[in-house]
């Protein structure tokens, strides 16, 4: 059975509030004493316990993320795996623990087993209703949301600029001469599908009346999607003598370019392929493709560091975020 501060204090002859004082570092004790204290502490191989020192603290140190996607994948998912893992990353050098959590069905089982950890804050990643936030606020929980909206003027928020990274994507192909272009956008439910299809068109419209663009709209986001949409409009997207494809994420391009490949159609020779996140096969594919990049690092570590920051009861932090999308051109394009 494991040593305890009772035992530590009678063994180094102390009162158990100085054993205490002395092994948390907090309060006053004379160094005659700490020595005897934690002399004792080495000859037990004495560790504290989690539950003790959240007992004492009013802490555990461990935070919650969860992550709301209606379709697998979820965890392995190209954008959303790399924003975990910056979020793992900054944690530990933080010092918190994680548990994470994945829900496609935005109920609050999630949400009540990780209260039930009694986490010291949560990390909302994705689009979440307002039962949630409201059942998370009605515990006192701190948290903040990656990736998502809600109406509520007091969640804290940490988003990408999607409207204006699919307005650049528009001037670059709009740059190279195209003018006649096809948007296959994912699901408009999702804030991040939403804005990237609003700001391709809008980038379009700036343009005058000589662009044309069809939309064709996905219920999900996946390659073999983009690879099933381009199949159906292949023949009509050629006839129609359109020279751009703009997909609102790398996934759904990939999986069109992949069509586009099949049917012998040069890439970006007869058509311009783009994407939207740069996740990590966009760089490996052949060839390499275009997209606008979400800086997940920073986003990430910013996350875990604002969290950070409410939990210790910093007040007035700034409630929307937004962080700015990179242009990367590479050989589809």
């Amino acid at each position: 059975m494991g040593s305890n501060i009772k035992e530590i204090a009678t063994l180094a002859g102390v009162s158990r509030s100085t054993a205490s004082r002395v092994i948390s570092g907090k309060g006053y004790a004379s160094p005659e004493v700490r020595e005897r204290v934690m002399a004792v502490v080495e000859k037990l191989q004495y560790k504290p316990s989690a539950v003790a020192r959240a007992m004492v603290n009013q802490r555990t140190h461990n935070i919650g993320v969860i992550v709301f996607r209606e379709q697998q994948p979820i965890v392995s998912h190209p954008l959303y795996g790399k924003l975990i893992d910056s979020i793992l990353a900054a944690s530990e050098a933080c010092g918190y623990s994680v548990f994470l959590k994945t829900d496609q069905e935005m109920s609050l089982r999630s949400t009540d087993y990780l209260l039930e950890q009694r986490v010291d804050g949560l990390i909302l990643i994705s689009r979440f209703r307002k039962n949630v936030i409201d059942h998370v606020k009605k515990f006192g929980v701190p948290y903040l949301m990656v990736n998502g909206t809600t109406d509520d003027p007091d969640v804290i928020q940490l988003v990408s600029d999607d409207e204006e990274g699919g307005a650049s994507a528009a001037a670059h192909l709009h740059r190279l001469g195209h003018r006649r272009f096809l948007v296959i956008a994912g699901p408009q439910e999702h804030r991040s599908h939403n804005l990237r299809l609003e700001g391709f068109l809008r980038g379009l419209g700036g343009f005058g009346p000589s662009v044309d663009c069809e939309v064709v709209l996905s219920s999900d986001s996946t390659f073999d999607q983009g690879r099933r949409l381009m199949s159906r409009h292949a023949e009509e997207f050629l006839r129609a003598g359109r020279t751009a494809l703009f997909a609102t994420n790398d996934m759904l391009a990939l999986g069109a370019m992949r069509t586009l490949l099949g049917l012998s159609v040069r890439v970006p020779e007869q058509v311009a392929v783009m994407g939207f996140d740069d996740i990590g096969p966009a760089a490996m594919y052949t060839p390499a493709l275009s997209t606008v990049r979400v800086d997940t690092d920073r986003i990430g570590k910013d996350a875990v560091a604002m969290l950070d920051r409410i939990i210790r009861g910093e007040k007035d932090l700034p409630k929307l975020n937004v962080y700015a999308s990179e242009l990367i051109v590479r050989q589809s394009t």
